[in-house]
């Protein structure tokens, strides 16, 4: 694959590296954190189904597929004239007010249904953990959902500041319990994941595509943090100008390095564990492989640490996904209310946002839709038409983009772009069929 122009990964000379700081680190654990969530936690149980051989072709192109297209979006957001434009503004910038207003419409809707995902995971986390763990009774779901989104909802009351540093802060020990976990499983790994691996069924080359075809929407989901691209991206212009795009390239290399490592050993650890009928079980139930793990095994460790693990990880990605919600819900009513020639400020769009997305995730997690359908056949290809398509439109559309056109990881993007998209119009098709 080409090297990319001022690639993170290679720098041409040493001496023009910026050197690492402190805030440097805060940002890439919290692209990390954003990134580790619901959907990490669903993921080992649609690879698993889908077999030994598409697991290990995932596991090879997920540094690539996600490394690209986040890198893409930041220097979208980096291409705009005004350090202070969010990526809503840039693309009414770039596209004009009609396309602007589409496409902030369409972001919004990226990460909308990924709030509404973490809002049911949580709930049904701890409501698993309160029957099978503490033998109790929980409360009332409607009452248990409300509590718990309204706790999380108070700590945005605090600011984005507080929200990166407690999420900053939270990666560490989610990281070290994570591969806690992975390596305490090591004792309970079966071959059951081996056994079909030379079946016909599983190696005939249109059943692995096939799955393979299928996983594709599980990962833009599961690796997905863009809605934290665009205040990463507006914070690394104000502190480093010009040498912008250069260290939001290197923190986010090391940010994916970090996460495709401890996710795809963790993924291979939890696969190893269950045997297919465990992970479709685990589907049917709703629940993330750590709450299926913690009733699995009768063992004390895995069935206290394993749900607190998964209550981490979603309260950490529901925080950071929240500010891109806030930023694209701001945008689409200042956008109505200036149709109208009025202006509101900034202080009462943010409890506007709130008190809507507090009462919608509410109802959502009191109703407990499916979550891998969600993902499925709703997020997924929202997330790749704007994560994955939207900048390498822009790479050849866009004048200050151009600097980034005619490399093969552009194609690369788009081609993942594409296949997750078609792979959820399939799902579609094929809920619907007779």
């Amino acid at each position: 694959m080409k090297i990319i122009k001022n690639s993170p990964l290679v720098s041409k000379k040493s001496k023009d590296a910026l050197p690492w700081s402190k805030n440097d680190t805060m940002w890439m654990l919290s692209l990390y954190g954003t990134a580790i969530g619901a959907g990490v936690l669903f993921l080992p149980i649609n690879a698993g189904i889908g077999g030994l051989l598409p697991l290990i072709v995932m596991t090879l192109i997920a540094f690539p597929m996600t490394f690209f297209a986040h890198r893409g979006l930041c220097r979208f957001v980096l291409s705009g004239a005004h350090p202070d434009k969010d990526i809503t503004e840039v693309v009414e910038e770039h596209f004009g007010v009609g396309a602007g207003k589409l496409i902030t419409l369409l972001y919004f809707f990226t990460i909308y249904p990924i709030l509404l995902v973490y809002s049911v995971a949580i709930t049904n986390t701890v409501e698993s953990f309160l029957i099978h763990q503490m033998h109790i009774s929980p409360p009332p779901r409607v009452l248990l959902s409300f509590t718990l989104i309204f706790g999380l909802m108070s700590i945005v009351h605090f600011g984005k500041n507080v929200i990166v540093k407690a999420m900053s802060i939270l990666v560490f020990p989610f990281i070290f319990v994570l591969m806690l976990l992975t390596f305490y499983l090591i004792p309970y790994w079966s071959d059951a994941i081996f056994s079909n691996v030379f079946s016909n069924e599983t190696t005939s080359t249109k059943s692995i595509l096939m799955t393979l075809w299928l996983i594709i929407p599980v990962m833009v989901f599961s690796f997905n943090h863009s809605p934290i691209i665009s205040a990463f991206a507006v914070a690394s212009r104000k502190k480093y100008g010009v040498d912008a795009e250069k260290k939001c390239g290197s923190i986010l290399a090391w940010s994916h390095i970090m996460m495709v490592i401890t996710v795809m050993m963790f993924v291979f650890s939890c696969v190893l564990s269950l045997s297919p009928s465990d992970l479709v079980q685990a589907k049917s139930e709703n629940i993330s492989i750590l709450s299926y793990l913690a009733n699995h095994y009768n063992r004390p460790l895995i069935a206290y640490i394993a749900p607190i693990i998964a209550f981490i990880a979603i309260s950490k990605s529901f925080l950071g996904h929240y500010l891109g919600v806030q930023e694209g819900f701001n945008r689409l009513v200042m956008q109505l209310m200036c149709t109208q020639n009025k202006k509101v400020k900034t202080t009462y769009l943010n409890r506007i946002t709130a008190i809507f997305m507090l009462i919608s995730t509410w109802i959502v997690a009191t109703l407990n839709p499916s979550i891998l359908g969600i993902i499925e056949t709703l997020s997924g290809p929202v997330i790749a038409i704007l994560l994955y398509l939207m900048p390498m439109y822009a790479i050849h559309k866009i004048p200050a983009m151009r600097q980034y056109s005619g490399y093969t990881s552009n194609i690369f993007v788009v081609i993942m772009g594409l296949m997750a998209i078609s792979a959820i119009l399939y799902n579609l098709l094929d809920f619907w069929a007779p």
